[in-house]
């Protein structure tokens, strides 16, 4: 499966979106959950959602949301918003302390409950704008789907074997198990390290230097001479 997901798509005007929609939808439900200091306020406008989808994808935030918060940012946001947006034709979009979705996606794929995993970890990182490169902002956020994913085999979602002609440029998965195996491989700290950096704004190239004596290049250079890495699913 390969999965779609935009980050920080501000010309959606996401903010007003979804108390706008309720207002003038004919169906619409809104619950709010508190839990071990977070909220979750999840909006709903399509009335084929599953009530266990529902309950899946909120318990999989209160899962997987502290989790991310406590390894890469406990200053993160403590209220976000789901909002089942049937007007919204991606997968997963994440902006703001709002995360939108495709209803149609999730009724096709009722087992795809890490989506939840992916967005979210986008509020943990909290990027300024133009911090990193996509690649890698996209690569962190499934490597933390990986980690903490709680349905990733049911799913069908695991990171791809090593191909040649793959780049670390190439994001989502591929950069993901590229980070899993650096943690593998002598570097368990990088991924920490390259987030704060990010969120901080600094980041720079010379940075994979500066935490593993050795260039980006260089290191994808050993990956792809040896690619093994152990993986394990939930």
């Amino acid at each position: 499966m390969k999965s779609v997901f935009l980050l920080f798509p501000a010309a959606l005007g996401l903010l007003a979106a979804p108390a706008a929609a309720q207002s003038r939808h004919p169906f619409s439900s809104r619950d709010s959950v508190t839990k071990q200091g977070y909220t979750l306020v999840f909006i709903n406008l399509d009335s084929a959602l599953a009530p266990v989808t529902k309950q899946r994808m909120t318990d999989a935030f209160f899962k997987v949301y502290p989790l991310e918060a406590k390894r890469f940012n406990p200053k993160t946001r403590r209220k976000v918003t789901f909002f089942v947006n049937p007007a919204y034709t991606g997968v997963a979009a994440t902006d703001n302390g709002l995360v939108d979705y495709n209803p149609t996606w999730l009724r096709e794929h009722p087992e795809d409950i890490d989506v939840v995993t992916h967005e979210v970890m986008h509020l943990v990182q909290a990027y300024p704008p133009d911090s990193a490169p996509g690649w890698l902002t996209e690569g962190i956020a499934d490597y933390a789907r990986y980690v903490y994913g709680v349905n990733n085999q049911a799913g069908n979602w695991k990171l791809p074997d090593y191909k040649a002609g793959q780049r670390y440029t190439n994001s989502y998965r591929i950069t993901a198990r590229f980070l899993v195996w650096l943690g593998q491989h002598g570097h368990p700290q990088l991924v920490n390290q390259l987030d704060a950096a990010a969120r901080t704004r600094t980041y720079s190239p010379g940075i994979w230097q500066q935490k593993t004596g050795k260039t980006l290049d260089e290191l994808w250079a050993a990956y792809a001479a040896q690619p093994a890495v152990q993986l394990t699913y939930r």
